[in-house]
């Protein structure tokens, strides 16, 4: 915001008196009245307007006389783009100007630093909104349009706001390397997996700091390359009752399919459970958690998870539904006192050596059991609906994808052993998940002022960082919207630069699991596909649904057919 100075404890004549604006007549006093209502609402954290005195409380100017907070909003935004820094950080900001004297808020006593100083640095640029949320109306109706849109228009590195939230859209390799890795150090989870803990609680997923080293310390054994082929055994049997359980000529929503049966892999592999009775209610409950992650990306968010609406308390069953269901199993498996091998015995038993040498209570235990259950299924089951669209759209693909399978198996039940020596069914999966990554947004916030690509980003702001974005940048991958295994050949990947496919993610925060995803996608798929070919329904819509994973909107009817 052009020229914003942000002050604590600042005298204002006007407090306490009511605010008396300056007006030629009644019409232009209210019209200023509602205006500074609307600027508030849109620039404001809630936590600014209810608590205007905290510490390090962003740029927003909220001590401003009314008459001020109209003259900037109705001023062009300017390119120089003010913000408080200490002063201590002055030395490591090359690109900063240090700013003395007065500005037109001359009369403004005690700025945020005590020295009286502040930095001005250049913004990168990016859209200007021609009214305010407008940006946030773009992510609503359509999230993954607004990203490419801006990565397209403004290159690789992009401010914009969704509401009172400044963020920036990173879109080069060695940019999200430096967030993901080398300066991972200067960042925190972005506001967008906040809504996680609605249902998830602390668990690997979205804690942070001391907490996600202890947990990633005592969960990571149950993810370690013996254990991860020992999974192997329990998945293929799931996926071969699936094709017996098919009959030829069926339509059925392969959504569906996939998400009840990686569900079922994940109770059973994960906690020895078993919940493929329960996988219907159980994946009905997620998705209804799901299906709010939009909302926690909008302003006031936190108050509007409060309010009696219908969609809460929906959420709120949903949630208890899925308690219900860790509870259950964390009670049952600490009475039977018997190690089963799997994640949830290992959490039962696991002491922080290197810390405290605790075990984990049943909330952690909770936390972690959910947070598993849904990153154990929910990106495969995308990855796999996906998989089975594209197969349907390209047939020569398919055939290779089935020589490949009748070659190696001869028609035996896929191993462990096998998976080296299915390599196509690997660059299938790898492709699809280039163009349809399941997790489609990556999101960290800045914990302090941090410089990129000749900017500097000031502390809360929200880095973005996409992988469908990365995946379909011509400059990584010539025809990018063209599905082609051969790109993940050992030659393909290796003239790649690194950090232009990051599925996963990188860095401490890498996905845990991936090792077993890997593992469970090849199977399933090399199951599946050894007797059966899909078609998609003619006429049947295909479209992005971008939530916490990249679903398809209208589910994935398809039409089964015998090879």
């Amino acid at each position: 915001m052009r020229d914003a100075w942000a002050y604590r404890n600042r005298k204002n004549p006007t407090q306490g008196k009511g605010v008396r604006m300056r007006s030629q007549g009644s019409t232009l006093w209210l019209t200023q009245v509602m205006g500074l209502g609307v600027a508030i609402l849109t620039y404001f954290p809630l936590d600014l307007v209810l608590h205007p005195v905290i510490k390090h409380s962003s740029v927003y100017p909220c001590c401003m006389p009314a008459r001020e907070v109209m003259e900037l909003l109705s001023t062009p935004p300017n390119p120089v783009w003010w913000f408080p820094l200490p002063p201590q950080d002055w030395a490591q900001t090359p690109l900063a100007v240090q700013a003395y004297g007065h500005t037109r808020h001359d009369k403004m006593e005690q700025p945020l630093w005590s020295d009286g100083m502040v930095t001005a640095v250049r913004y990168p640029p990016g859209p200007k909104s021609t009214w305010p949320g407008g940006q946030i109306f773009a992510f609503r109706r359509d999230a993954i349009g607004l990203y490419t849109g801006l990565a397209r228009d403004y290159g690789d590195i992009v401010a914009y706001r969704l509401g009172a939230q400044r963020s920036v859209l990173l879109n080069h390799p060695e940019y999200i390397r430096d967030v993901l890795v080398t300066q991972q150090r200067h960042f925190t989870k972005s506001r967008g997996l906040q809504w996680a803990k609605f249902v998830l609680g602390e668990g690997l997923l979205t804690s942070e700091g001391d907490v996600h080293v202890r947990q990633r310390r005592l969960a990571q054994p149950a993810f370690s390359r013996q254990r991860i082929a020992q999974y192997g055994a329990a998945m293929v049997p799931y996926a071969e009752r699936m094709r017996q359980r098919w009959q030829d000529g069926a339509t059925l929503d392969i959504a569906h399919e996939m998400t009840r049966l990686t569900l079922a892999i994940a109770g059973k592999t994960l906690f020895d459970a078993d919940v493929e009775a329960e996988a219907r209610d159980i994946g009905a409950a997620l998705t209804t958690v799901i299906q709010l992650l939009p909302r926690f990306m909008l302003p006031f968010s936190n108050v509007i998870g409060k309010l009696p609406l219908p969609s809460n308390r929906q959420a709120d069953r949903a949630r208890q539904l899925l308690d219900t269901v860790m509870y259950r199993i964390i009670r049952e498996r600490r009475a039977g006192a018997v190690d089963h091998g799997d994640l949830l015995s290992m959490l039962l038993t696991a002491r922080d050596e290197q810390g405290d040498s605790r075990g984990m209570s049943d909330q952690q235990l909770r936390d972690e059991v959910m947070t598993m259950l849904l990153a154990g299924h929910e990106t495969t089951a995308t990855l796999l609906t996906w998989t089975w669209y594209l197969l349907s759209q390209h047939p020569t693909v398919e055939t290779q994808l089935h020589a490949e399978l009748d070659t190696v198996l001869a028609g035996r039940l896929p191993t462990v052993e096998h998976i080296p020596q299915l390599r196509y069914t690997r660059m299938v999966l790898a492709e699809a998940m280039r163009l349809y990554p399941p997790a489609w947004v990556i999101g960290r916030r800045t914990i302090e002022a941090y410089e990129v690509g000749g900017y500097v980003l000031p502390p809360n702001t929200n880095v973005i960082m996409s992988p469908y974005v990365i995946h379909h940048d011509a400059r990584f991958y010539p025809d990018p919207e063209r599905f082609d295994p051969q790109r993940w050949t050992p030659e393909a990947e290796a003239a790649r630069p690194p950090f232009t496919y990051f599925p996963f993610g990188a860095g401490a925060r890498q996905c845990i699991g991936e090792g077993f995803a890997w593992m469970e996608g090849i199977l399933t798929l090399a199951t599946l596909a050894q007797y059966w070919q899909l078609r998609l329904v003619p006429g049947h819509p295909v479209a992005l649904r971008p939530l916490i994973t990249l679903r398809p909107k209208h589910g994935m009817r398809m039409i089964l057919g015998r090879r």
